[in-house]
């Protein structure tokens, strides 16, 4: 399954009513809260802010996540996404 998620080169983000985000190419949720998710994806680092963001579901063999709650927004950060070391979550 490793082979097949290295081989997809491109990503689906799609968004309906502003509620319910689905988003593939998915390699990592690196962080999560209900306003803030994070996620490396195989075009880099994605950030999604919002209200009452659920993670509803994650697989990440096949790289799909669902996002349910209000989107406000969608973003690529950096190819590396979140910062992996504690510091440089405390000094982002």
């Amino acid at each position: 399954m490793t082979e097949m998620r290295l081989s997809a080169s491109n990503q689906k983000i799609i968004l309906e009513d502003r509620s319910n985000l689905v988003i593939s190419g998915v390699e990592q949720v690196d962080s999560f809260n209900e306003n803030t998710i994070i996620l490396t994806t195989i075009k880099g680092g994605l950030s999604v802010k919002g209200e009452g963001l659920n993670v509803s579901k994650v697989n990440l063999d096949e790289g799909n996540v669902r996002i349910t709650g209000i989107i406000n927004s969608i973003s690529y950060n950096n190819k590396e996404g979140a910062p992996k070391n504690l510091m440089g979550r405390i000094f982002k």
